[in-house]
Order: C-alpha cells, then structure tokens, then sequence
C-alpha cells in the first residue's frame, strides 16, 4: 500500500491534475488571506474584485471546481499576488 501526504494526488486521476488542483487551493487561500488583511466583507471583497457576492461566497468556501487556475490568477493580480514558478529537482 503506497501513502501520500497529498491529498490531491489521492483524488485528482493525473499528476497534471493533482498539480492543477494543489496550485488551485494555494491561489484560494492566498486571496482569502489577502482579503481578511484588508478587512473587507464579501460584499465589499466582491466589489473590488468585480465578481458577483454569490461567486465571492464560492470562492470562500473553497469550492475548488467553480475556479479555474486562469480565473483564480486573475483574481490574484487584482490583489497584487504575483506567482513564481520554480522548478523542483
């Protein structure tokens, strides 16, 4: 029996998923941190992201399959949360 600290690797079918997934969850919890910093509610959160208060709700409670890496970049920028890609050996 093989075991794995990732869940991601325990549910996605794929290692591209399982790294889609993982970078998915990263992004969600780097905006949420970012939006609990500047104190804002969902309805204010929305706002300056320009997403609607039910999509905010989505993303707040990590609904993961409503978010595309894409999307979740682009929410990011608005936030000024840049990534970097590093290359592990």
């Amino acid at each position: 029996m093989v075991t794995t600290a990732d869940p991601w690797e325990v549910i996605a079918d794929t290692p591209e998923e399982a790294e889609n997934l993982r970078l998915r969850s990263d992004l969600m919890i780097a905006i949420e941190q970012a939006i609990r910093s500047h104190g804002w509610s969902q309805k204010q959160a929305a706002k300056h992201l320009s997403i609607t208060a039910p999509r905010m709700n989505d993303l707040l409670r990590g609904k993961i399959d409503k978010f595309s890496l894409d999307a979740l970049v682009n929410l990011g920028a608005k936030l000024d949360l840049h990534l970097r890609i590093t290359h592990v050996a």
